[in-house]
């Protein structure tokens, strides 16, 4: 709970209240019917660990106090549920080395399928393929990857391919398909593959067997043991005690990281002690990729950046970005610096072709934070509108641009400026070319002398900037004109070609067709 007040309630038992700075353990239970509710003003992040805690988490519906220090870290853990952002490859160097010493050999279909091979001679040095200390290849097809990117974040998540299917709106002949036709594996090849991966990191975190097993989905450390000897020629016994026997074998992935700290947060939990706030996430990066719909990340804190081709967009603390469809993209973040989503918009609902991007103020955060919430989790208000971010977002970017226009530097006069600024949306646009209010004198020569126009003619350059922003961003020119105080789309219409030398629609028209 980062502000207001909650209630959770368990298949009918008693109601637990929360306030800003508490949180809330809630057990896996399938058959228990859960209840979460909010009081207005709340942000309250619904977080879920790794499925392997649940074996070490608490049995029940625990409150628990949240020390200030952790909230940006469970800020983060949430960002890296509901994203690509996760811990992908093995930083170690040691790792590395040891699966690369001689005699260990790479896996072959056999070996994942059916168990290990015979062993190699100790005298035959053999390398594993690249692909046996990597990340396995991440399908490109929009289901496939939905799935993989959760199993990356979770391996222990134990889906059937036909729950998979249905979880991502495909069918399992498809799932199965997809993976094998762009990885090279069968879904259930891949998985393992994901599987092993993580077993290696939580194994140089220095987790025992039987906790690894249970962290990546294996059902005892006899599977375990079969599959991991089967991959990399050892068992997990034999690879923890050669590791650590080993000098600067020490460091922790992001994962195993995330790992440890999900146990101090337990600990704080049942109140054992108060373990130390965790250190934020290293830098981290997704991998390169591309969405089907138009994405909006908003930096919360620190600061990151967006590379398309060989362009980088920086990304800096309050800062929102939309990152185009069907553009392939790299996402990163800097040390101690946390993105949230912030929605998505369809093509058919925003026109986009290179990423837009408008700066928030930090008394926005909470409001910002509300919206991550609402678009990538089940706790959202029963009237929420996905479109309206897009409102959000065009609102801002045109106030912004509309500074743009000269602004006075008489304080009276840059006040009542931003005054228009801020009501600009209020009926009278028709009038604004032609007089400026009732302001005195000298303000109007303020204006005169600073910005070169009238204060009439700067509110009508101002509400014509901000109309030409809002047509690029997509709205209908029906709604711009309501957007900017016009009652009348004909009068908006003329008012446009005016000032612009075209129509809302044909100015729409060549912004769609790149400028031209």
């Amino acid at each position: 709970m980062r502000t207001g007040t909650a209630h959770v309630r368990l298949d009918g038992g008693p109601t637990l209240h929360l306030k800003a700075g508490e949180g809330a353990w809630i057990p896996a239970e399938d058959r228990a019917e859960r209840t979460i509710t909010t009081e207005p003003g709340t942000v309250a992040f619904p977080l879920c660990p790794h499925a392997g805690v649940g074996t070490r988490g608490l049995p029940e519906l625990t409150r628990f106090d949240v020390p200030g220090d952790w909230q940006d870290w469970l800020i983060q853990l949430f960002n890296l549920q509901v994203t690509p952002f996760s811990g992908h490859g093995y930083s170690p160097e040691a790792i590395a080395e040891l699966l690369r010493r001689p005699g260990t050999r790479p896996p072959t279909p056999a070996a994942l399928d059916h168990g290990p091979a015979p062993e190699a001679p100790a005298t035959e040095e053999r390398h594993p393929a690249p692909e046996t200390l990597a990340s396995p290849t991440m399908p490109r097809a929009r289901g496939a990857r939905a799935v993989a990117e959760e199993l990356m974040r979770d391996p222990a998540l134990d889906l059937t391919v036909e729950r998979w299917a249905a979880r991502v709106l495909s069918s399992a002949r498809t799932l199965r398909r997809d993976f094998l036709a762009e990885t090279g594996l069968t879904f259930e090849q891949w998985r393992l593959h994901c599987r092993l991966g993580a077993a290696v990191e939580f194994l140089a975190a220095g987790y025992d067997v039987d906790q690894v097993a249970a962290l990546v989905g294996f059902a005892s450390r006899n599977g375990l043991t079969r599959a991991f000897k089967g991959r990399f020629g050892l068992t997990p016994h034999e690879f923890g005690r050669k590791l650590f026997a080993r000098p600067g074998g020490g460091g922790l992935t992001q994962r195993a990281a995330a790992a440890r700290q999900t146990d101090d947060l337990i600990r704080m939990m049942r109140e054992t002690d108060t373990p130390a706030a965790p250190e934020m996430l290293p830098p981290a990066s997704t991998p390169s990729h591309t969405n089907d719909i138009h994405v909006l990340s908003w930096m919360y804190r620190g600061s990151g950046y967006l590379d398309i081709g060989d362009r980088r967009y920086e990304r800096e603390r309050g800062v929102a970005t939309w990152i185009p469809a069907q553009l392939e993209h790299v996402t990163g973040l800097r040390e101690n610096s946390v993105s949230l989503p912030l929605g998505n918009a369809s093509t058919a609902d925003l026109h986009l072709t290179a990423p837009l991007q408008v700066r928030f103020s930090p008394a926005w955060d909470d409001y910002l934070m509300f919206c991550s919430i609402s678009a990538r989790s089940a706790l959202r208000p029963d009237d929420h509108d996905p479109r309206h971010i897009l409102d959000l977002f065009a609102e801002q970017a045109a106030a912004q641009r509309a500074l743009s226009v000269p602004m006075p530097t008489d304080p009276r006069a840059r006040a009542v400026a931003m005054e228009c600024l801020r009501r600009i949306g209020e009926p009278g646009g028709a009038q604004d070319a032609e007089t400026g209010g009732t302001q005195d004198a000298e303000i109007h020569r303020a204006f005169r002398d600073e910005t070169g126009m009238t204060l009439g003619r700067w509110r009508y350059a101002a509400r014509m900037r901000i109309a030409r922003d809002l047509l690029t961003g997509g709205a209908p020119p029906s709604a711009v004109a309501r957007r900017i105080g016009y009652a009348h789309l004909p009068t908006f219409s003329a008012a446009f070609s005016r000032f612009h030398g075209l129509s809302p629609r044909e100015y729409q028209e060549r912004e769609a067709a790149g400028g031209r």
